[in-house]
């Protein structure tokens, strides 16, 4: 964290948690680059975004649904639990955030691998997975019971048929956009795939705080989205040595801004 983010946020702010995919994680070293045929490397230009995610009321309406279905037949399934959390913090675990804005490495965001929703108690885990387009992610189904998997989102369609317990399927997620999934069979199952449009994007941590790391000097828009609260874009130039601060209040006030509707095809991304 840079003096100036020190300076923004005040001495109460921790060092914020990244949530940066863990396969960017797994790519970061700590060591010095080394430049052959150079006394020393160039000083990089390019700079953190940090900011924090202000939410003061639950907007997440709770899903109230019967243990057990009276049309149910065969093995029984217990509907899994929410764990016991603060619900703001679990407000703050909704948010993503990412750059709209020419990509300047014009290159495509790593994509990680392995990554699953899987189907456990008749409930998706995890319910929200934060991807780059072009990501494939399986759908293993945990269950004794038969799932049906679909979508009908614009970014990504798709209708996975009724599969047993141990089988899977796969889906790419070629665009970005918000894709919202469900079952045919048991409609509690709800679950979200956010694609976004390229490798700048992150996940508050439980107090809000956020870095997106690495972004070159440049012109963006930087978006928070909410599930229930929808889209919040703010402005924001990057420019060489300097990082940048940008924060969110989560609703907006009265008087302010309306947010755009929660929209499956994300605007500005070429989403179709």
């Amino acid at each position: 964290m840079t003096t100036l983010q020190r300076a923004a946020f005040g001495p109460v702010v921790l060092t914020a948690a990244i949530c940066f995919g863990a396969f960017q994680a797994n790519a970061q070293s700590d060591a010095s680059p080394v430049c052959p045929g150079t006394p020393a490397c160039a000083v990089s230009t390019s700079q953190d975004i940090s900011g924090t995610i202000l939410i003061k009321k639950k907007l997440t309406k709770r899903s109230v649904t019967a243990p057990v279905s009276i049309y149910q037949r065969g093995t029984v399934v217990e509907l899994g639990k929410d764990e016991q959390q603060d619900p703001i913090a679990y407000e703050r675990s909704r948010v993503v955030v990412y750059l709209e804005g020419p990509d300047p490495n014009k290159e495509p965001a790593p994509r990680p691998t392995g990554l699953q929703m899987r189907q456990i108690n008749r409930r998706f885990t995890p319910d929200l997975l934060v991807v780059p387009a072009g990501t494939s992610i399986s759908f293993p189904n945990m269950d004794p019971i038969f799932h049906n998997i679909f979508s009908l989102s614009k970014p990504k369609t798709f209708d996975l048929g009724s599969y047993d317990k141990g089988a899977t399927r796969n889906v790419e997620f070629p665009k970005p956009g918000v894709v919202y999934v469900y079952c045919h069979l048991h409609p509690n199952m709800e679950a979200t795939v956010f694609v976004t449009p390229n490798r700048y994007y992150v996940r508050p941590d439980a107090t809000g705080h956020f870095r997106i790391p690495d972004v070159p000097p440049g012109h963006y828009t930087v978006v928070a989205w909410h599930k229930a609260a929808g889209f919040f874009r703010k402005p924001l130039t990057v420019e060489a040595g300097h990082g940048a601060v940008v924060s969110f209040f989560i609703p907006l006030s009265a008087d302010g801004p309306k947010p755009e509707a929660d929209m499956s095809a994300m605007p500005g991304m070429g989403a179709k």
